[in-house]
């Protein structure tokens, strides 16, 4: 089965932060095609900021569109969820597609009830990453009412990761540990790209 995956990065990422992360997906999974995109240019983490600074929306949504491939993965981190979320909302066509939330901006209800939907956090013997407790809550939010209940998925990062700033980037940088990543732009450091949601 041929996959394709659009990866919308967090807050602060950059064009290089983008292109070290594809560069690494695609050398652990050379049958899939990986495309990647920076943070908007902002002092911003907010989401709805995000969405309306990204300026390759409709870009996007074309290459989905146009895609051959049998599945098609929207996957953002931290804030790029939002962004994720935006061009999945705006997609009229959903069968082929995973949309998948990496310790950030909760999917809507709709998009949760579509099953294959993912939402991932982050925790070690030693911490949880930011935004672990918001996305169990989300679950447990969204569960309360639903048809059919969603799972959070939990990576389980080394103990070498014990911050939440860490944690939250283990899920995109399997390299990612407290020595190394320190602040935001660290995120990436030595990036190893983390495909735990990719079947």
């Amino acid at each position: 089965m041929s996959a394709h995956v659009l990866y919308f990065g967090g807050y602060k990422s950059n064009l290089i932060n983008i292109k070290d992360w594809t560069a690494s997906a695609c050398m652990q999974k050379p049958s899939v095609k990986f495309e990647g995109y920076e943070y908007p240019d902002i002092l911003s983490s907010d989401g709805d900021d995000a969405v309306n600074a990204f300026k390759h929306h409709d870009e996007a949504i074309k290459k989905i569109q146009a895609s051959t491939s049998d599945v098609i993965y929207i996957v953002g981190h931290s804030s790029g969820c939002a962004i994720a979320n935006k061009i999945d909302a705006d997609l009229k066509d959903h069968e082929k597609i995973v949309l998948v939330a990496l310790d950030g901006y909760s999917p809507s209800n709709a998009q949760l009830a579509r099953g294959n939907t993912q939402i991932w956090t982050a925790e070690s013997g030693t911490g949880k990453s930011l935004h672990y407790a918001d996305m169990l809550e989300r679950g447990k939010d969204y569960n309360r009412k639903a048809k059919d209940p969603i799972k959070v998925n939990i990576y389980t990062a080394t103990n070498s990761a014990s911050t939440k700033m860490a944690l939250h980037f283990s899920l995109v940088n399997v390299s990612s540990s407290d020595a190394l990543v320190k602040h935001i732009p660290d995120g990436y450091k030595e990036c190893k790209a983390n495909l735990c949601w990719l079947a």
